[in-house]
């Protein structure tokens, strides 16, 4: 018995002292926090997006006289729903909060932060600080050349096809996702990425290769990402509310391939800015022909995954086909989307915990059909006045 004693206490002694490695910052968060939240940014230490100019959106007459259907409501409750949100012809029609959630309330934006990153993209290209999506990545971090002579460029990292080898989990504690989520040092983790190889070849979905695309924002402006989103985008959307953003550590970077904490109204506005072609209020905020980019699949790259040419994301944008409706939409691990549905002039927006097990033939998680249903039937209410 003493011997099973000691060795216990040995192990415990050397995990203990295994965990106080100071690289090993991020096991030790993942202990105490274990999967990610969607209301987990006060454990990190976040940067303001400033709204300077906020201005509430327009009503729809109906506003809020409309119901959700009740046979999509145990879909709601069972994937844990927190915000439904329907916009047409640019006026809020419907708008429903669960839990203790709000207009008000944030919550993590996830995977849908990669959407913003890739406007940021569009806008530093308009502004000139980055010549064009051709550009080549080590024109700014020279860490990132070639592979077999062949460059890799920002619009490698804009369609997930960067070659680098980075694994996208989100269930293994040491995965380098988890690294970035609970970890002090992103670039640590995203320098660290190699070219393993030729990039523009597979899609293949890297949270770094996100994150190194903001980098480059931040050394192309000479501005941290949140600054720059909000003088470029979150401002002139009129965004209502703060954002915050959530940073590796104080004064450090942005987690840029998540961690965008808002609400769901200002998050409809970066659908509102995809319908609108990249114009707000008359002022082009990024040029229309980088908009039709993001949102166009490269159908030349082969999907990785499933072995077949890439037909649903763009630039960090992501695109399906609904009831012969083109929807092009921003996702985030948790269930949170953001839809632009250009034939029915609309925007959606689904916050919640959870999101669907199971894939689709277009390989969407198949809870997206539900918040689509569920939004077409209000706004066919609307239509045919049956309220």
């Amino acid at each position: 018995m003493k011997k099973i004693i000691g060795a216990l206490l040995l192990v415990c002694i050397f995990v203990g002292g295994y965990l106080l490695i100071p690289s090993n910052y991020y096991l030790r968060q993942t202990i105490v926090h274990l999967y990610p939240k969607i209301d987990q940014y006060p454990i990190f230490e976040n940067r303001k997006v400033s709204a300077k100019a906020p201005q509430p959106w327009e009503t729809a007459d109906v506003y809020n006289k409309l119901s959700i259907n009740p046979a999509y409501l145990p879909q709601f409750k069972k994937h844990g729903t927190v915000a439904f949100l329907v916009i047409q012809d640019s006026a809020l029609v419907f708008e429903q909060y669960w839990e203790d959630y709000s207009d008000q309330k944030r919550s993590n934006s996830f995977s849908m932060a990669k959407s913003i990153v890739s406007l940021a993209i569009g806008c530093a290209i308009d502004d000139g600080f980055i010549a064009n999506t051709d550009q080549a990545v080590c024109d700014f971090i020279p860490e990132f050349n070639s592979f077999n002579g062949k460059k890799l460029t920002i619009k490698h990292l804009l369609t997930m096809s960067a070659g680098v080898d980075f694994e996208e989990s989100y269930v293994s504690p040491f995965s380098p996702t988890t690294q970035l989520y609970y970890g002090d040092n992103l670039k640590d983790v995203v320098y660290g990425m190699k070219m393993i190889e030729e990039p523009g070849i597979y899609f293949n979905y890297q949270s770094g290769v996100t994150q190194l695309l903001a980098f480059i924002v931040e050394k192309a402006t000479g501005e941290s990402l949140s600054a720059y989103v909000s003088r470029r985008l979150w401002t002139p959307m009129h965004a209502e509310e703060d954002a915050l953003w959530s940073l590796d550590h104080k004064g450090g970077s942005e987690k840029a391939y998540c961690c965008f904490n808002s609400n769901a109204r200002d998050f409809a506005r970066f659908g509102q800015l995809i319908l609108n072609n990249g114009s707000w209020d008359g002022n082009q905020l990024v040029s229309a022909s980088y908009i039709k980019e993001a949102i166009t699949p490269d159908t030349l790259l082969i999907d990785k995954k499933y072995n077949e040419p890439n037909r649903h994301y763009g630039y960090q944008f992501w695109k399906l086909n609904f009831e012969g409706s083109e929807v092009v939409y921003m996702r985030g691990m948790l269930g949170q989307y953001v839809f632009v549905i250009p034939d029915k002039r609309a925007i959606v927006v689904r916050l919640g915990h959870k999101r669907g097990e199971n894939y689709t033939s277009q390989h969407y998680p198949d809870d997206i059909d539900v918040w689509l249903k569920a939004a077409s039937d209000l706004l066919n209410q609307k239509e045919n006045k049956t309220f």
